[in-house]
């Protein structure tokens, strides 16, 4: 019953013209980034933080923007997946899969209109999940001190390595890119200079905006230059744009499963929509694909990746909203942006910022709703966004980044900074450097380090802090389980295989 309560005071603070506004807008915008291929939802909420920081917006009302542009570019990125067999983002990939053989067979409608309802039911399952879930555990939160808070950082870090990307060690390398940016400036306890190179302005160290300006809309922006292509495309043709009830019934348990699958990999901190898109399409594969008609238009390979990388989108504000651990590279960012607010993300945050949790978690809600209402009538509208020219396209992205930028602190040398960062960036995407982990190092290591010092302070120096109490067993125990474990299956599958040959 408290649930309900919270909740309805949440929707109390939604339910404002304002706040309606906003919710509708952050999900248009949202799935228009989705659909552009290469934007995609952390870019679209890394342009547009910094615009929602300098309108002076409430922090609520930002979270609730950014927010819908997080789950609406996810519910976008079928799109292009669908129609070009170009994904908007990573969590996209698998609706190509099925998606695009569909749009040839001339079933381009019928697929937007079953991957809209499936992002709907992942989104809906999701909400539900995040609001009778996140409650518990952040009532187990409460108990977490810095030495708690240390180990916890030690958790997400392992997770990152272990599950982010198909090479760990280029995710790791990201991490320390991130924790060694992240330490740029005066030390707050000792006064010491770190990495700052003499540069005055880098006293103060890396100003978020410029971090996440600079690893995602510069560098993409590079990247969209240099893979311009003038060739035109063919468009399929839309006919009907709805699905029937027997098209429905026909992917109801898919939907259901991979929308569970979806909750379940976005509650762990560092996986990702294409994360849960892989292994809702995988067990969708291997339990219904008799036929072999997987990969060749089916429905249910086109409903799994829809359902789960939707519902991923609400399991990974489980751990940032409970915790303070991102649970994918865009609630990094928008961690990062309570950060900005002066809001310290983490097991107190629902306990002291109530009315901006329930307010977020009610806006999901509306904002699902919103989605599946504007994607049917306007799925028409939003093909004809893939046909922006790009002389136009990227000159309004980069316009967009960088008055942000300049708008928050009014210097030519934050420009600079980010175009560096993007410079950076641009290479290490190019050599296949994930930049999720780059920004969760970033925005952790900062909380790493000051519950390290703190656990330090309290226990006189003595490390043995760090192994004591049961939430602590539990995470180190969490940490060699999440470190070891996958290693130790791959030795012992290879084994098996060999003793078989």
């Amino acid at each position: 019953m408290e649930v309900l309560s919270s909740l309805a005071a949440g929707f109390a603070v939604v339910l404002t013209p304002t706040h309606l506004f906003l919710i509708f807008l952050g999900c248009l915008l949202g799935t228009l980034f989705g659909a552009l291929p290469g934007l995609g939802p952390i870019n679209g909420v890394a342009i547009l933080l910094p615009i929602c920081y300098t309108l002076g917006l409430p922090v609520e009302s930002s979270l609730i923007m950014l927010a819908g542009i997080y789950y609406g570019a996810e519910f976008g990125g079928r799109i292009s997946s669908i129609l070009l067999n170009v994904p908007g983002d990573a969590g996209a990939v698998f609706t190509c899969l099925d998606g695009y053989p569909m749009a040839q067979k001339g079933l381009a409608g019928p697929a937007l209109a079953l991957s809209g309802v499936a992002s709907f039911i992942g989104g809906t399952i999701a909400i539900v999940g995040l609001t009778f879930f996140a409650p518990l555990l952040a009532s187990v939160a409460i108990y977490f001190g810095p030495a708690e808070y240390f180990v916890l950082m030690v958790f997400a870090f392992a997770t990152i390595g272990a599950l982010m990307g198909s090479n760990p060690v280029k995710s790791l390398i990201g991490v320390t890119i991130g924790l060694i940016i992240g330490v740029v400036g005066v030390d707050s306890t000792t006064g010491v200079l770190r990495f700052t190179l003499g540069e005055a302005e880098l006293y103060d160290g890396f100003e978020f905006l410029i971090v996440i300006v600079g690893f995602f809309a510069v560098s993409e922006i590079m990247l969209m230059l240099e893979h311009h292509s003038s060739e035109d495309f063919e468009m399929p043709k839309i006919t009907r744009v709805y699905v029937t009830m027997k098209e429905l019934l026909y992917c109801k348990w898919t939907m259901v499963r991979s929308s569970l699958i979806g909750f379940v990999v976005g509650t762990l901190p560092g996986t990702g929509a294409s994360i849960a898109s892989a292994v809702s399409y995988t067990i969708a594969q291997k339990i219904s694909d008799k036929e072999g008609t997987f990969g060749k238009g089916d429905m249910r390979g086109l409903a799994a990746p829809e359902s789960a990388n939707n519902a991923c989108a609400g399991g990974a504000l489980v751990p940032m909203l409970t915790l303070g651990v991102p649970g994918s590279g865009t609630t990094a960012v928008l961690l990062g942006a309570l950060m900005l607010y002066n809001i310290n993300p983490g097991p107190m945050l629902f306990v002291e910022q109530p009315k901006l949790v329930w307010g977020l978690i009610a806006s999901m809600y509306i904002g699902n709703v919103m989605l599946l209402i504007i994607n049917f009538p306007m799925v028409r509208i939003f093909t004809k966004i893939l046909q922006v020219p790009y002389w136009l396209l990227v000159p309004s992205v980069i316009v967009l980044a960088f008055v942000g930028v300049y708008s928050v602190n009014m210097s030519t040398f934050a420009l600079l900074l980010s175009l560096i960062l993007g410079v950076l960036g641009y290479f290490l995407r190019k050599l296949h450097y994930p930049m999720a982990p780059v920004i969760l190092g970033f925005v952790l290591g900062k909380i790493m380090e000051d519950n390290l010092r703190r656990a330090f302070a309290m226990s006189g120096g003595e490390i043995g802090i760090f192994f004591q109490g049961t939430i602590n067993y539990i995470l180190w125990g969490l940490t060699l389980f999440i470190l070891f474990v996958p290693m130790i299956a791959k030795m012992v599958s290879k084994r098996y295989a060999l003793g078989k040959k």
